[in-house]
């Protein structure tokens, strides 16, 4: 990807990584987010495996028709990446190639154990904190990024709604 548009990616990741915090996350939480991804994942038809990891341990998994094992190697992957740098897997794969930096040479860290393909993303409180992650496998990287982004939207703005109507809060 050519420099110009390298930052710019990374911008975005940026921005989507402060835009999608949380007041509040926990089980209800991920729950209803798992239940928006599979919503999204089957209005596309999309062939894949979906979850949802919190304080290190899984609190969510689906899989739509099509998935295949392979996808679950990947979300483990990806969740391994988030865990480690608290950034989406995506981010991190961009930050490699800005900085011309190899993922074990640089990183120290296993390619066959790390993904720095799209489709893991972190679960932030507003501090900053990351509690967690959220993965998908199954669509080209970047779709699979897309996919838990717009599903991490939707259930950002369900909660801000449901707090407002003094309902669920965030």
């Amino acid at each position: 990807m050519e420099k110009e548009k390298l930052s710019q990616a990374i911008k975005d990741c940026e921005e989507e990584e402060k835009e999608l915090r949380f007041r509040k996350f926990g089980i209800r939480e991920a729950r209803r987010l798992g239940e928006i991804l599979v919503r999204i994942a089957e209005e596309r038809k999309a062939p894949v495996a979906l979850d949802i990891e919190l304080w290190g341990f899984q609190v969510f998994h689906s899989c739509m028709d099509q998935a295949a094992p392979y996808n679950n190697l990947w979300i483990e992957r990806k969740h391994r990446m988030v865990r480690t740098k608290q950034i989406s897997s995506l981010h991190a794969g961009y930050l490699l190639e800005c900085q011309g930096q190899d993922l074990e040479r640089d990183w120290l860290l296993d390619p066959k154990a790390y993904a720095v393909k799209g489709g893991g993303f972190p679960i932030l409180l507003e501090d900053g904190s990351c509690i967690g992650s959220a993965a998908c496998s199954g669509l080209p990287h970047e779709q699979d990024h897309r996919l838990i982004v717009e599903g991490l939207r939707r259930c950002k703005e369900m909660n801000i709604h449901d707090r407002s109507e003094g309902g669920a809060e965030e």
